[in-house]
């Protein structure tokens, strides 16, 4: 259905530091390459897109300031766009303690146990060695062991036991052990 040219479609409301002109773009990028979902962040700025795979416009989020005007043949858009400035609440880690962060090298599933009935590989307080094992991440069934890549103190577990993890996810933060 086209818009009458004395119709005007109604602007997107303004989302500071976001150009919706080039948001557009990239939702049309989107289209034609059949992405569903895409995230970018730099400089303080995160935008996600996301279109909806139903067809059916999906729910606005609390923290979206703005979604994207209606196209120009008057069709409603299925795409949601979140933005929002990051900002500093939580405080940043004292720049003297320096944490090393053992990554997924993997997409799947984290488990901190060997078996749901055994204790966890490692708990926040234990020291660890490089290359022992400190989780596991199940992809396509398979059971991949990660290991340490330095060793130290584990300070804190960042992945929820069963939950999914994406390739590069931090999975714990380390105190790297003194050297003497």
């Amino acid at each position: 259905m086209k818009v009458p040219k004395d119709k005007k479609v109604p602007a997107a409301p303004a989302v500071p530091g976001v150009d919706l002109d080039q948001v557009e773009k990239l939702l049309d990028f989107m289209t034609a390459h059949g992405l569903e979902e895409f995230e970018y962040e730099r400089g303080g700025l995160h935008i996600r897109l996301r279109k909806s795979a139903s067809g059916v416009a999906p729910a606005a989020s609390s923290h979206v300031p703005g979604s994207v005007g209606a196209p120009a043949d008057g069709a409603p858009r299925t795409d949601s766009v979140e933005a929002h400035q990051v900002t500093a609440a939580a405080p940043a880690p004292a720049p003297a303690e320096e944490l090393h962060i053992v990554k997924s090298p993997i997409v799947g599933t984290f488990y901190g146990a060997p078996s749901p009935e055994a204790p966890p590989f490692v708990n926040p307080g234990d020291t660890v060695r490089e290359g022992q094992v400190l989780c596991i991440v199940e992809a396509m069934k398979l059971m991949n062991e990660i290991e340490a890549d330095a060793g130290g103190e584990i300070v804190q577990v960042l992945a929820e036991n069963g939950q999914p993890v994406e390739y590069g996810q931090a999975l714990f933060s380390i105190r790297s052990a003194k050297k003497k």
